[in-house]
C-alpha cells in the first residue's frame, strides 16, 4: 500500500511551535486510527500520540501531554500534530503510521504499519 507522507518538520527554538502533517493517498487508510511516533539515533521508536478515525478518541504519551494536540481532517485524509512549548528533548524524526491491530495497546509500534519516511524536528536550546 502507498505509505503515509509526513511534512512540517524543521528547526525551532525552545518554546516554539510546529505543526506536522501526515497525508494518506487512496482509500486504504479510511477508517483507521493513526499514530505519531518519534525516534532518535540509537533509541527505539517512541509513541507520541494517536487518534481514532472519528477523532473522538485521542492518546498521548506523558512526555507530550498538555503540549501536543493531535487532530484530523478526514476530507483531506490528513492527520496533524500541533506541537507547542517545544523542548530540546523533542528533537527527533517524527513518523506517522496506520494502526492495524486492535486492543488497548496504542503505544507499541508493532501494532502499526504503512510508516512514512519521517520528518525531522530539531529544537535548539
Amino acid at each position: 500500500q502507498v505509505p503515509l507522507v509526513e511534512s512540517g518538520g524543521g528547526l525551532v527554538q525552545t518554546g516554539g511551535s510546529l505543526r506536522l502533517s501526515c497525508t494518506a493517498s487512496g482509500p486504504a487508510f479510511i477508517g483507521y486510527t493513526r499514530g505519531w511516533f518519534r525516534q532518535v539515533p540509537g533509541k527505539e521508536r517512541e509513541f507520541v500520540s494517536a487518534i481514532s478515525w472519528s477523532g473522538g478518541s485521542t492518546y498521548y504519551s506523558d512526555s507530550v501531554k498538555g503540549r501536543f494536540t493531535i487532530f484530523r481532517d478526514n476530507v483531506k485524509n490528513t492527520v496533524y500534530l500541533q506541537m507547542n512549548s517545544l523542548k530540546p528533548e523533542d528533537t527527533a524524526v517524527y513518523y506517522c503510521a496506520r494502526r492495524v491491530r486492535g486492543g488497548s495497546d496504542y503505544v507499541s509500534p508493532e501494532r502499526y504499519d504503512s510508516w512514512g519516511q519521517g520528518t525531522q524536528v530539531t529544537v535548539s536550546s
